[in-house]
């Protein structure tokens, strides 16, 4: 068989799934968009609670990570963003699931002799913080007056910014971005992402027939900083020897590997027009 002609079929096969799992991530987060209410609580609970147990699963190569115990916090937390009461329970629930789990070391380690309550309160803490709480910041951006047009832009120039520094990066891409955290990375393809970003925030402007400055800064914001985001993770699954953090999206990897750009974009974004501006 030749062996061009395989590989090329394989490449093919693999832009095929990629694609055909693309469009139903973006009916998923548009369609949820749209209609706001229980169907985008549903769309950003579910796509945290997954995203969540892969990042506990990346830092359980490390050592012993109460997942379960961190699942049913951030269900507890979104329930509370459900209620409009997601501020007043924050603090409290993030400081009695920190005793909970060292109680929980505590007894683990009166009965086998050994414990991981560094590792386990940091890694169940820092997944909230990190994967958790950015969703719930972007299901309540959807409750503000101007709430649909900006999870609109939010999406729109990350994907832009993903498919454009994809693209540049992989045609034109010479010098290294990152080269020890991620190799493939460039500095052609990180500013190809920025272009492809604004681009994105303009589109969504001119479609809405909107004024572009809110849009523009949007477009800054996922293509600076949506980028670096994307690195973050990348540094994670290179300190435990993974490619992916998962395999639940075909030809995207995991679920936090699909959205972990728009994690630091979105809380960004939250606090500019969510709590400064309005």
């Amino acid at each position: 068989m030749d062996l061009s002609k395989l590989k090329s079929s394989s490449f093919n096969t693999e832009n095929n799934r990629r694609a055909i799992s693309g469009i139903f991530i973006v009916l998923l987060i548009v369609g949820g968009i749209l209609s706001g209410g229980r169907l985008w609580f549903l769309a950003t609970l579910l796509i945290s609670v997954v995203s969540l147990w892969e990042y506990y699963s990346l830092i359980s190569q490390k050592a012993h990570i109460s997942k379960g115990l961190g699942i049913i916090v951030s269900l507890f937390l979104f329930l509370s963003a459900l209620k409009g009461l997601f501020y007043l329970y924050l603090g409290p629930i993030l400081a009695l699931t920190a005793f909970l789990i060292l109680i929980i070391e505590m007894i683990r380690r009166e009965y086998t002799g050994v414990s991981n309550a560094i590792w386990n309160l940091s890694g169940i803490i820092s997944g909230i913080i990190y994967v958790v709480l950015p969703w719930i910041f972007m299901f309540n951006l959807r409750t503000y007056p101007r709430g649909l047009f900006i999870l609109l832009a939010l999406f729109m120039c990350t994907w832009s910014c993903d498919v454009f520094a994809y693209l540049i990066g992989t045609k034109w891409g010479k010098r290294s971005l990152c080269e020890n955290v991620s190799p493939r990375k460039s500095w052609e393809g990180f500013w190809g992402g920025l272009a492809g970003s604004l681009l994105g925030g303009a589109v969504v402007a001119y479609s809405l027939s909107l004024p572009p400055s809110m849009f523009i800064l949007i477009g800054l914001i996922c293509g600076i900083a949506g980028q670096f985001g994307d690195l973050g993770e990348s540094i994670l699954k290179r300190e435990v020897g993974f490619k992916d953090s998962g395999d639940i999206i075909p030809g995207h990897g995991g679920m936090l590997d699909r959205f972990d750009s728009i994690l630091i974009s979105a809380t960004l974004i939250y606090l500019i027009f969510g709590v400064i501006m309005s």
